[in-house]
């Protein structure tokens, strides 16, 4: 990978918050991890108090929480002055994490997921990495493909006839980054942060998915 632990460490600073994160969570993703990134739109506050959109459109329908244009990944992996430079054309943009690649995403209502979390964990099911969102969504990075298989996972475990708040986000989509702010509500955060082992290899989605379908059916029904 193009960076390393050691440059890691000579990120990482006492007391730094918000975007001035950003250079060492880029270096986790595209280095520590292997991830991709994508420069995300940033969301503001309009004169009149309307949330705005750093990507200048009025009428954006997801002020904070796109890619910019254009929106080409940089691949994990990538060497890190590379990635800086790249980064030096959009300096106000958030991180987002394209979907379909390293992992799949299933999303589901943060209650059932921190619900779900807890007994996966107390069943000793494995987990790869979770992040809980500030509009109340919990993403579960799952391996890739989960998108594609998640209506036939959902037959074979007996939920495809439930109703269920929960998707898969595979190809074509993304996720705002911890710990950037997204769409203006506040910063993503990890409720399970990854690991070199769960970056590499997160779990397959059949196992996680019956403990989640169940807590999202469970809310559904509170």
């Amino acid at each position: 990978m193009g960076f390393g632990i050691a440059g890691m460490r000579e990120l990482r600073r006492p007391g730094r918050t918000g975007r001035a994160l950003l250079p060492t969570a880029l270096a986790e993703y595209t280095g520590l991890w292997g991830w991709d990134v994508l420069p995300g739109a940033r969301a503001g506050r309009a004169a009149d108090g309307r949330t705005a959109c750093s990507c200048g459109s009025a009428r954006c329908p997801t002020p904070g929480a796109h890619p910019l244009a254009p929106g080409r990944p940089i691949p994990g992996g990538t060497a890190w002055k590379q990635v800086l430079h790249r980064w030096d054309r959009t300096p106000d943009a958030t991180v987002l994490l394209p979907t379909g690649g390293s992992f799949d995403v299933l999303d589901v209502p943060a209650p059932a997921g921190r619900g779900a979390l807890l007994r996966l964990e107390r069943l000793g099911v494995p987990v790869g990495p979770v992040a809980l969102a500030p509009h109340g969504r919990a993403w579960f990075l799952v391996a890739p493909g989960a998108a594609a298989e998640l209506p036939e996972l959902l037959y074979r475990t007996g939920w495809d006839g439930a109703v269920l708040d929960l998707r898969a986000l595979g190809a074509g989509h993304h996720i705002t980054a911890p710990p950037c702010d997204h769409g203006g509500r506040g910063a993503v955060r990890w409720l399970r942060a990854p690991s070199l082992e769960t970056a590499a290899a997160p779990p397959r989605a059949r196992l996680l998915l019956g403990t989640l379908a169940y807590a999202c059916h469970r809310a559904w029904l509170s």
